[in-house]
């Protein structure tokens, strides 16, 4: 079975995004190998409003070419035919994801996504990177009400 990771930027004082959903303050660290690491995941798993804020920053639906998964009531399959569209996600249909061929799923974005599947138990990994802003507000990492969950360190 294949692993669901979730991989973020975070502030300093905990956001993913900023007050406007702005993910500017994302500085592009030179010595990360950005090619190497996005061909670890197939593929993208997010929210709806991730995959907005993403279509809005890209101006496509689909991010470097890789198949991508996302949880919406809202959205129609049929206006966006380049996504697959999960309109309730739950624990079955994850079986059914992470069976699927192909590499590890990237839990992208989306702190509510994120806060969702954690107490199912359906995140394998968490890496956050920590940059070194204040953002003073924003979308937290982990939006409330979250229940305490005890990770271990790898």
């Amino acid at each position: 079975m294949r692993r669901v990771r979730y991989a973020v930027a975070m502030s300093l004082d905990g956001h993913i995004f900023g007050p406007n959903g702005e993910a500017d303050w994302i500085v592009i660290d030179p010595e990360i190998n950005f090619g190497e690491f996005w061909a670890q995941f197939d593929p993208l798993l997010m929210g709806r409003r991730t995959y907005e804020t993403a279509i809005a920053r890209l101006g496509r639906g689909v991010i470097h070419g890789m198949k991508t998964v996302v949880v919406s009531r809202t959205l129609r399959p049929s206006d966006h035919p380049e996504i697959a569209i999960i309109s309730e996600l739950n624990q079955d249909q994850m079986q059914v994801l992470r069976a699927q061929r192909g590499k590890d799923k990237w839990l992208f974005g989306g702190g509510e996504l994120f806060r969702f599947l954690l107490p199912m138990r359906e995140v394998n990994t968490v890496g956050v990177s920590v940059l070194p802003v204040l953002l003073g507000g924003g979308v937290k990492l982990l939006p409330s009400p979250a229940q305490q969950a005890k990770l271990r360190l790898s």
